[in-house]
């Protein structure tokens, strides 16, 4: 039965936002560096909250319920929906709840979320996607969803951005790599490339390119991130089938999705992915004794 007044905690490995929720409108958001990567004393943050925000009852989300997080709530498999995620929820403290992850175990493929479940689920409940659709959230590591009647029914996790950050990083290409990313013609031509999956050879190519003159330093990092991109969406469009995608995300990374959708043949709409995790996270809070 809701509350109310509570917080919505939304805390990842690097950062973490709070968000204070009057009804099912945000009043006060904050946002900081103590994602679960800086291994905080979670019983001291909890309280720390509540000094600020005073004796609310806490929901938190993605990896503070992870096994490097503070407590560990199972993953709950695949169809999943707000009222198997509420019923699931674990409670490490008095008046704290943590929402489990969702897993997918099937003959195609072992692949588990943890926090991207909540916005999944708040874009359909608000009726921003259609029940029967394809989500994706790009990131790090980023979900390609496929929602039935409602339900996370599959999904996908790619490393696309943790390969472009380590490529930028640890690799030969780090020195062409270390501009920004434009969706302009150097993007595009790479989303061609990707498209057509010789991904470690192209890869080698914007060395090889560089070297000889054929690609301009300053268009290197686009190249690359279009042709990790292309390469993605090329792969999950042999197995996903919908027509339009529909993309949780920034204004940055959703508009390279969507130019990369595009030249892939398809539709995409960007969403409001902040929208979404308040509708879903409002939700699972009213789902909670």
């Amino acid at each position: 039965m809701s509350v109310g007044t509570f917080l919505a905690v939304d805390w990842g490995t690097t950062n973490r936002r709070v968000y204070l929720i009057e009804g099912d409108r945000v009043v006060t958001t904050e946002r900081d560096d103590r994602g679960v990567a800086a291994k905080p004393n979670f019983a001291v943050e909890i309280e720390a909250m509540r000094d600020r925000f005073g004796p609310q009852r806490i929901v938190m989300a993605g990896m503070v319920g992870s096994s490097i997080g503070w407590h560990e709530a199972p993953y709950v498999p695949t169809p999943a929906d707000l009222s198997g995620l509420a019923a699931a929820c674990v409670q490490p403290d008095r008046d704290v709840y943590i929402v489990p992850g969702v897993s997918r175990m099937d003959a195609a493929r072992v692949d588990v979320m943890r926090g991207e479940e909540v916005q999944l689920l708040g874009a359909v409940d608000a009726g921003l996607v259609p029940p029967d659709a394809l989500l994706i959230q790009p990131g790090t590591h980023c979900k390609w969803v496929e929602m039935k009647g409602g339900s996370i029914a599959r999904f996908t996790t790619a490393m696309t951005g943790e390969l472009f950050a380590m490529l930028s990083r640890d690799s030969i290409l780090a020195s062409q790599l270390a501009g920004s990313v434009t969706p302009g013609e150097a993007f595009l031509a790479g989303v061609d490339k990707g498209l057509e999956r010789d991904l470690s050879a192209a890869l080698f190519g914007i060395r090889a390119a560089g070297l000889l003159g054929s690609l301009a330093q300053d268009d290197a990092p686009s190249f690359a991130s279009g042709l990790l991109i292309g390469a993605e969406v090329a792969a999950r469009f042999t197995e996903y089938g919908h027509d339009l995608v529909h993309i949780l995300a920034d204004e940055r990374l959703g508009v390279l999705y969507a130019k990369a959708i595009e030249r892939a043949g398809r539709k995409s709409t960007v969403i409001d992915s902040q929208a979404a995790f308040v509708r879903g996270i409002v939700k699972l809070e009213g789902l909670l004794p």
